[in-house]
């Protein structure tokens, strides 16, 4: 495993749409975080049930959304394009399936290239399907070794970015948001969120090894945005999902640690922290994703992104035609727009970038967290720790800090029912032991047991 124990970027205008300092090269040439904003397309089937009787009209759906993503780029004059396949939990469950779906893509991702020479790369994304089982088993049985038959299998078939939205800690923080628990976050974030994301990627990284691809990155989709949509919702606050986000950025850092060089997945709103780091290239989604869930984060999120994504959206007819196709054209153009101000020079991407930054900025905290200012400060806070757990204390304690000083002087407009929220959190981390160990045995007391696998996290 790798350590980061220094930022990468440590300046906040060096953290830039379209410039990673490690960029990525696929097999067809194309540079992700080399100088380009490269689109992602992500898509999933319409409402319909996927069994065996239903897989023909199943392969009917993938072959019109991949012909027709490809046909619009190559219309479009794009210069490649990121085709992300999230498999469905039958996909998983039965790898056969989602391995088929993948030779469909990629056969014809292959014959665009060959016939426009349009680049493209596949990035495969199962899902987590452990989570199908109460509680959870995450290092054994049939949902976990049919899971990585479909890495191993999609990869063999062409994927050449393997990622997940994986779940391990989950079992503890859906209710410690629920609660409004921060000692229950960071344990389920850094402590079995951690355990779980070591255990996993150490397995994916041996799957792209073998196959010569590439482990693109995480997500802590099922937990900072979860927290996102509930404070969306107005079912938590929104200084919360804050800084759960700043946190959740300990647990997906792991996967890079275990050898994922990205892009990173694009649910993961934390990544600007992660591309501090590492210098890896990601994926970042925003005003793109409201086909799948809002935000307040539409055009932030793409200040710092190399690859720009909508999100899963459904295979469904629109008037200007597939909801894919119409998605794959949006993102050409947003793209379009950003790599124009990059090939101006690195004035006008700054220029662009204040613009994207300053539009959603002081509206939310969640959007706060993520300005380069406040990336490069909690990216800091978390190299600087000794371990992840302290590395989560850190987080969250910078996190309440910047949100604290902008409300203070007028830059983040903040509800004042959640201002005492800002003590609250700040009290409960302060208050925390300064040894994990310690951490551990209070939180083992403290949590509902039954809900997890203590010896699938080590405990």
């Amino acid at each position: 495993m790798s350590h980061f124990a220094r930022l990468t970027i440590s300046h906040p205008d060096d953290l830039l749409f379209g410039i990673a300092p490690h960029p990525l090269v696929t097999r067809r040439g194309m540079i992700i975080g080399g100088g380009l904003v490269y689109p992602e397309i992500n898509f999933t089937l319409p409402p319909m049930l996927v069994e065996e009787a239903t897989l023909p009209e199943v392969r009917r759906n993938y072959q019109e959304i991949i012909q027709g993503a490809l046909r619009r780029t190559v219309e479009l004059e794009a210069p490649g394009i990121v085709v992300e396949f999230e498999t469905l939990p039958p996909m998983t469950e039965h790898p056969a399936w989602g391995i088929e779906l993948t030779r469909i893509l990629t056969d014809a991702m292959a014959e665009a290239h060959a016939t426009h020479g349009l680049k493209s790369v596949l990035r495969i994304t199962p899902n987590d399907t452990r989570e199908m089982v109460r509680p959870p088993r995450m290092r054994s049985g049939r949902l976990y070794e049919n899971m990585l038959a479909t890495f191993d299998g999609c990869a063999a078939a062409g994927a050449e970015l393997l990622s997940i939205e994986s779940v391990g800690g989950k079992e503890v923080h859906d209710e410690a948001l629920l609660m409004g628990d921060m000692r229950a976050v960071i344990f389920s974030l850094c402590v079995l969120g951690v355990r779980d994301m070591r255990f996993l990627w150490t397995e994916l990284n041996k799957i792209a090894q073998k196959h010569g691809v590439h482990c693109a990155g995480d997500t802590a989709c099922g937990f900072g945005n979860t927290a996102m949509v509930l404070a969306e919702q107005r079912m938590l606050p929104r200084v919360l999902a804050a800084v759960v986000r700043a946190v959740s950025a300990v647990r997906t850092l792991v996967c890079y640690e275990c050898g994922a060089v990205g892009p990173g997945k694009d649910c993961g709103y934390e990544n600007p922290i992660l591309k501090a780091i590492t210098g890896y290239p990601m994926a970042m989604e925003g005003k793109t994703a409201a086909c799948a869930h809002s935000s307040p984060l539409g055009n932030i999120a793409a200040a710092t992104c190399d690859t720009w994504s909508n999100e899963s959206v459904q295979n469904i007819k629109l008037l200007g035609g597939m909801a894919p196709t119409c998605y794959a054209e949006q993102l050409i153009y947003d793209c379009r727009l950003m790599n124009a101000a990059l090939a101006d020079g690195r004035d006008a991407a700054l220029l662009y970038r204040k613009w994207m930054v300053s539009s959603d900025a002081s509206r939310d905290p969640q959007a706060w967290i993520l300005t380069p200012e406040s990336v490069i400060a909690l990216a800091r806070a978390i190299v600087g720790a000794p371990n992840a757990y302290a590395a989560g204390t850190a987080a969250a304690l910078t996190a309440v800090q910047l949100i604290r000083e902008a409300h203070g002087d007028g830059r983040l407009s903040i509800h004042p029912r959640e201002i005492p929220w800002l003590d609250r959190i700040q009290k409960v981390v302060e208050g925390l032991p300064t040894s994990e160990s310690q951490f551990i045995d209070a939180m083992m007391g403290a949590v509902d047991t039954t809900r997890f696998v203590a010896k699938d996290y080590d405990l």
